[in-house]
């Protein structure tokens, strides 16, 4: 059963998508040549795709969430440039295999890597990027590890009814403490760039509300009966921090860009 079973709806309308002060590091981050080739591991319903559609135009992009997939679909086809070459295909990293003779010239994994096989995914990696390539594993920070007084208050209400612990689907989110850069420079794409891009959002209730239920650890069915009765905490919660319904976030994106080194 995927982890984000119910959420497709909420994934697609709240989850922030990627800035294109992000977008232009990662294009950036490879030489330009064409067919210039693109690889989007668990892309969801495809933000990362939709910010880099006009800088590549051979991509494909994988999920194992079949709804993910189909908003991808409809989201990004109609998007797509002339002449341009897009493949969505339901699979996991560890077991996809590219077309015959298809490499990437980047490979991107945006708030998805704590879901993988990470070291086994680094090394199929090293047969599906071309000379020249280059990972990006990058993202925001959660609400779940916030620590600004209205998130903090969001998490609280979400422990009062779901448990202390953070959830992932049926089961409870798993931490990995090591930093990925530490985890990639033990695979062939050791030459480590780090990029710290500051992002400013506003947020209402609803889109806050619509953002957790996007999410895993607040996926609507977790809360079975109860869902109302914590919609309607949520927002007494938040009601307290604004009296406009806005409320500010200063968030950042960490990328992480790995290269192969020598030998």
């Amino acid at each position: 059963m995927s982890l984000f079973r119910g959420t497709v709806d909420f994934y697609r309308q709240y989850r922030p998508g990627i800035p294109q002060s992000v977008a232009s590091i990662l294009a950036g981050a490879v030489p330009a040549r064409s067919p210039r080739r693109l690889f989007d591991i668990g892309t969801g319903t495809g933000l990362v795709v939709e910010a880099l559609l006009c800088r590549f135009d051979d991509i494909i992009a994988i999920d194992n969430d079949a709804d993910m997939l189909s908003a991808a679909e409809s989201a990004l086809r109609p998007q797509l440039p002339d002449g341009a070459c897009l493949l969505l295909q339901q699979v996991t990293a560890e077991d996809f295999l590219p077309p015959l003779g298809w490499q990437a010239d980047l490979v991107t994994i945006c708030r998805a890597f704590h879901w993988l096989d990470q070291a086994t995914v680094l090394s199929r990696l090293d047969a599906q990027v071309s000379l020249g390539g280059a990972v990006a594993i990058f993202g925001d920070n959660s609400f779940w590890t916030a620590t600004s007084p209205w998130k903090a208050a969001v998490r609280s209400v979400i422990q009062d009814f779901l448990g202390e612990q953070r959830r992932a689907g049926a089961s409870m989110f798993q931490h990995h403490n090591r930093p990925y850069s530490d985890i990639m420079r033990e695979s062939r794409f050791n030459q480590i760039e780090e990029i710290t891009v500051p992002v400013t959002r506003t947020w209402t209730a609803d889109s806050i509300l619509g953002y957790l239920y996007s999410t895993s650890f607040a996926a609507p069915h977790l809360f079975g009966d109860c869902l109302d009765a914590f919609d309607r905490a949520a927002r007494r919660a938040l009601k307290q921090f604004s009296d406009t319904d806005v409320f500010e976030e200063e968030n950042e994106f960490l990328i992480r860009i790995g290269r192969r080194g020598r030998g």
